[in-house]
C-alpha cells in the first residue's frame, strides 16, 4: 500500500508495478474498498498492471473534503496516473466507480484505452433518495445502517451460501467515515450523464447483474443509450459487485472485451504490436531496431511486430512471464545466441527470478541436451544473472 496527496484528498492505493503491462485502474463501489478487486487482480497478474485505490473516507484513504464531486474523484485518478507516469490506461469501475469512469470519458478521453463500467448508470437512483441516505448516515451512523445497506450488494443465493462475507462487509462499512460517505451520496445525487456521453467515440463495455437491486438492468440500459457504441452484458445470478461474486467470470469478461480480443480473428495492426513490443523489450531497444531498419528488412520488422509481438505475445492465454520462459527455453535449445541474449535481459525486466531461470535451463538440459543448457547458463551469466558464491 502507498499514499498520494492530491489537491483534495489523501489516497491510499496499491500498484502491482508491472510497468511492462497495460495499466488497469480499478474503482470500487460506495461503502466498500479497493479490496473488492483482490481476487480479480490475482487472476490478472501477468496480463495487466493493476492499480486500485480507496475512495475518500473508505479503507485507508483520508476523509472527503468539501465540494466533492464525480469530476474531482476522476481528477484524483488522473493525478494518480500522472504520479505513476502512466499516460494512457484501461479503466474498470463499479457503481460510483462507474460514475468516475463516465467523468473520465468526459474530461480526459485521450487518456483512456478500454473502459468497462459495471453495475452503474448515467443516473443512479434519485436525488431525493441519495439526500435522505446522506441525512440518515449523519444521524444514525454507518454502523447502524450497515444492516440494511450491505445486503443490497449481493444476490440472495450468494448471501445464503456465504453469510460470513456479508458480515465481513458490514464490519468494513461500519469502519468507513460517516461524513465522507454522506458527501459521496450527495455527489451521486448530482450526477446525470444522460446527455453528456455521446461525444465519447471509443467503445465501452457495460456489465449488469441480473440480481442487482442497487443498479438494476434498466440503469445499464439507460447508460447504453447515453453511449453510442456501448456493448451491454448481463451476468446471470450476480448482484451489485461481480468482482466478489463472480471474479473468474469477470476476469474472462475483461480479457475478451479488451481491444486485443481480435487476436487470432481479425489480425493485429502494426501499431498494436509496436505497443506490446515496447512494453516487453523496452522503448530504447525497439527504437534502435526501428532506426537501424533499411529497405531490405523494414518489411520484416513490420512482420515480426504484427505477428510475434502483436499476435503471439499479445495473446492473453499465457502471461508474459510464461511466454518469456518458453521463449528462453526454445532459444537455448536451438542455440540462437543473439536472440537468447536479448531474451535473457528481457527476463530480468519481466521479473523472472533466478530460481525460475535455473529451472528453465535445467529443463533444456533434460530435453535438448546438456551442451545446449551449459552454453545457455554461460550466456546468462554474461548477461548479469547469478551472484558469486563466497
Amino acid at each position: 500500500m502507498a499514499f498520494l496527496a492530491t489537491d483534495t484528498h489523501l489516497i491510499a492505493y496499491q500498484d502491482s508495478s508491472e510497468a511492462y503491462l497495460p495499466a488497469l485502474f480499478m474503482a470500487h463501489p460506495l461503502g466498500m474498498s479497493r479490496d473488492v478487486w483482490d481476487e480479480v487482480c490475482d487472476q490478472l497478474h501477468g496480463h495487466y498492471r493493476c492499480i486500485r485505490w480507496d475512495l475518500p473516507g473508505h479503507g485507508s484513504s483520508g476523509v472527503a473534503q468539501q465540494g466533492v464531486s464525480a469530476e474531482i474523484l476522476a481528477r484524483d485518478v488522473l493525478h494518480l496516473a500522472d504520479t505513476l507516469e502512466i499516460q494512457s490506461f484501461n479503466f474498470i469501475g463499479t457503481s460510483i466507480g462507474g460514475v468516475i469512469g463516465q467523468s473520465l470519458c468526459q474530461i480526459a478521453p485521450q487518456r483512456l484505452q478500454q473502459v468497462c463500467l459495471t453495475n452503474t448508470g448515467a443516473v443512479i437512483g434519485t436525488k431525493k433518495a441519495w439526500t435522505e441516505r446522506a441525512e440518515n448516515v449523519r444521524r444514525l451512523g454507518l454502523a447502524e445502517m450497515a444492516e440494511t445497506i450491505v445486503p443490497r450488494w449481493f444476490s440472495p443465493d450468494y448471501v445464503k451460501q456465504y453469510p460470513e462475507v456479508l458480515q465481513g462487509w458490514k464490519i468494513q462499512l461500519a469502519r468507513s467515515d460517516d461524513e465522507s460517505y454522506a458527501k459521496l451520496c450527495e455527489a451521486i445525487a448530482q450526477v446525470d450523464n444522460s446527455e453528456k456521453l455521446a461525444g465519447y467515440a471509443d467503445s465501452i463495455a457495460l456489465l449488469a447483474g441480473s440480481e442487482d437491486v442497487s443498479t438494476p438492468l434498466a440503469a445499464l440500459e439507460g447508460l447504453q443509450t447515453a453511449f453510442p457504441d456501448a456493448r451491454l452484458t448481463v451476468f446471470e445470478g450476480s448482484g451489485h459487485v461481480p468482482s466478489i461474486e463472480m471474479p473468474s467470470q469477470l476476469v474472462d469478461y475483461i480479457q475478451t472485451n479488451a481491444a486485443r480480443a481480435t487476436i487470432g480473428e481479425t489480425g493485429i495492426t502494426y501499431e498494436q504490436g509496436l505497443v506490446q513490443r515496447k512494453r516487453i523489450l523496452g522503448e530504447a531497444h525497439v527504437e534502435q531496431a526501428t532506426k537501424n531498419a533499411t529497405t531490405l528488412d523494414n518489411p520484416f520488422q513490420q512482420f515480426i511486430t504484427r505477428n510475434a509481438w502483436g499476435e503471439l505475445w499479445g495473446d492473453s492465454s499465457l502471461t508474459v512471464q510464461q511466454r518469456s520462459m518458453v521463449t528462453t527455453a526454445i532459444l537455448a535449445a536451438l542455440g540462437r545466441d543473439g536472440e537468447l541474449g536479448l531474451h535473457l535481459r528481457t527476463a530480468h525486466r519481466l521479473g523472472i527470478s533466478e530460481v525460475q531461470l535455473r529451472q528453465v535451463l535445467i529443463h533444456v538440459a533434460i530435453y535438448a541436451g546438456v551442451p545446449a543448457a551449459n552454453h545457455a547458463f554461460s550466456l546468462a551469466k554474461d548477461n548479469g544473472w547469478g551472484e558469486p558464491i563466497s
